[in-house]
């Protein structure tokens, strides 16, 4: 009995299927903005953008007068900013196989490459995470090591649900390791023999080969350049935008070396200005942790304007105590110690809730000058395929395309995680 020819429509579903089950680090994000994109809408092209209202924060009232608190809401947006695409060449002759065999011969590896595309771009957000626990290059190899990323977690009141981590592969496995050596038939089963490591401490731990790897810039330790750096929640920087909207505010440290370059995802601390848990607003044991959101060049007295997050908010009286993000303003002169040492490389590996980062999905548009355009959404995801003959050598040419964006939405529910 003669094989029927496979249609663009099944290539379509095989591939949207495939993608899906090949995620990894996008498949545990919060993926619910999808749905403030308008379903009536037939497809979308690059540049789309919803908004999205960050959390008001309050504080507790001590006493019986009231003080009534504004609900003050910052925004952001996500924006579908990422087309992404794998073109193949696809002989009559392989259309003829069935579609179990095309997917895994061809479909497959196509669509493994796509995904790992959109992981990277998921991943990539770590440069908007403040918490860094562990030390810098060090692998992760003890139980105790990985339970900083959980206390870190703990210390500053993220949710215990929807956790997950993000091992790179030298993390991963020396994680593994540790934990053959435990007393415990299905952990030693697991580790030993599979070298996973599964759900540990209510975090769903997976290994990526997509773990980001950040580095440093040539920078040296520096100074606070000026008192009063710190802002309100409502405050208008010098670019134009308040910092509720902006997430974080721009920073100025002298000190760093004629010319030193300072990488996005730096982070550093300031001496004296210490965390302070975002719920109860109580200062905490360890120092805040800024990460700087944007590369910056020192000028040739060794002062930069640094792009910073979060924003330096110190105590204050209701309503504004509200947003606190420090125990106290930093001083001039302070202390400025940077994570790790200049010009080195080290792994991203993240701990976070789910709500940390979001990705959106959204079916691209048919274009009218396709002759043959499907496109399948599968649990969120949506794959265009247009398909294009070549008569001359009879192969079908296709593009297989997304249309995604991703945005750390609420990095204070994440940390970096080393050894």
């Amino acid at each position: 009995m003669p094989n029927n020819f496979i249609t663009n429509n099944m290539i379509a579903k095989a591939a949207v299927k495939v993608l899906d089950n090949e995620l990894v680090a996008a498949s545990k994000v919060f993926r619910g903005y999808e749905a403030e994109f308008a379903s009536t809408v037939n497809g979308y092209e690059k540049g789309a953008t919803v908004t999205i209202k960050r959390p008001p924060q309050f504080q507790v009232r001590d006493g019986d007068v009231a003080q009534a608190q504004d609900i003050t809401e910052g925004t952001t947006s996500i924006t579908v900013n990422k087309k992404k695409g794998v073109d193949l060449k696809v002989s009559s002759t392989d259309r003829t196989l069935n579609i179990g065999e095309l997917s895994e011969r061809v479909i497959k590896p196509a669509m493994v490459s796509l995904a790992n595309q959109v992981d990277q771009d998921v991943m990539g957000l770590y440069t908007n995470v403040a918490n860094w626990v562990g030390t810098p290059g060090n692998v992760l190899s003890s139980y105790p090591g990985f339970l900083r990323g959980t206390t870190r977690l703990n210390n500053l009141s993220v949710p215990r649900d929807s956790r997950f981590c993000m091992l790179s592969p030298d993390d991963e496995s020396g994680l593994a390791g540790a934990q053959s050596q435990f007393y415990n038939d299905k952990l030693v089963a697991d580790a030993y023999r599979d070298g996973a490591v599964g759900r540990i401490a209510q975090v769903d731990t997976y290994m990526s080969q997509n773990v980001p790897t950040l580095s440093t810039g040539t920078r040296t330790n520096g100074t606070v350049n000026g008192a009063g750096q710190n802002v309100t929640y409502t405050q208008v920087l010098a670019n134009g935008v308040a910092v509720k909207d902006f997430g974080g505010q721009l920073f100025n440290v002298s000190g760093l070396g004629a010319g030193a370059t300072i990488a996005a995802g730096e982070v550093f601390t300031i001496a004296g200005v210490f965390a302070v848990n975002h719920v109860t607003k109580q200062p905490l044991s360890f120092l805040r942790q800024f990460t700087v959101t944007a590369a910056a060049v020192a000028d040739g007295s060794g002062n930069a304007t640094l792009q910073i997050h979060p924003a330096i908010i110190a105590p204050a009286a209701l309503p504004a105590g509200a947003f606190t993000t420090v125990s106290a303003a930093p001083a001039a002169g302070a202390a400025v110690s940077w994570m790790g040492a200049a010009s080195s490389n080290y792994s991203q590996n993240i701990m976070a809730h789910k709500s940390a980062f979001a990705l959106a999905v959204v079916p691209l548009v048919k274009p009218d000058g396709a002759v043959v355009c499907e496109r399948e959404s599968y649990k969120g995801l949506s794959v265009r395929l247009i398909s294009y003959y070549d008569g001359t050598n009879d192969i079908s040419n296709m593009r297989l395309d997304i249309l995604y964006g991703v945005k750390a939405v609420d990095p204070r529910l994440a940390v970096r995680l080393n050894g």
